[in-house]
């Protein structure tokens, strides 16, 4: 059996997460968001948001049932503020992520076959109030979109506010 090969998502967790303890060790000097961007612990929320639902559709597949993925839910206001305050703010969403991380590295790679990989999903992601796929997506290509995309677009944009950078460029 053929498995993925997690080194890719487990570097972008890592940088992920470097970039999270730089922004909250850099103290009280953190800049506050542009107008309709995302603060630190906003963007981290998102991202465990979009793992535990990474999570449950891989889960999904290994038990044999249909799954969907959907980023909805990780974009809504209210949802991301109850994740903030469940985890217990930066450092408990930091080891959240952190956790959902290796979940998501050992499903990726010994614990889903190849016919598992290359089930597709109903998905429908959107970002900033527009849709970006509408179509089925094979679990092992969202998977690798984590990897490719989402965490090193969101270590971007933790990264953009530290002190000194010219801000967030992204919301999703």
């Amino acid at each position: 059996m053929d498995t993925m090969d997690t080194s890719r998502l487990r570097d972008a967790y890592r940088a992920l997460l470097d970039a999270a303890a730089t922004v909250a060790d850099s103290g009280d000097t953190i800049p506050a968001p542009p107008p309709g961007e995302w603060n630190v612990d906003q963007i981290l929320a998102h991202v465990a948001i979009i793992n535990a639902a990474t999570i449950a559709a891989a889960s999904c597949v290994t038990s044999g049932a249909n799954s969907t993925y959907d980023n909805r839910t990780a974009l809504d206001t209210w949802t991301i503020e109850r994740v903030i305050a469940r985890a217990g703010g930066n450092a408990g969403l930091r080891e959240r992520i952190r956790l959902q991380g290796e979940a998501l590295c050992a499903l990726g790679g010994p614990a889903l076959s190849e016919a598992e990989l290359d089930t597709p999903l109903s998905t429908l992601l959107l970002s900033n109030g527009k849709v970006l796929v509408d179509q089925p997506v094979r679990l092992g290509d969202i998977i690798t979109g984590l990897a490719e995309v989402e965490l090193p677009g969101h270590t971007k944009q933790l990264l953009a506010l530290l002190p000194g950078t010219a801000g967030a460029a992204v919301t999703s």
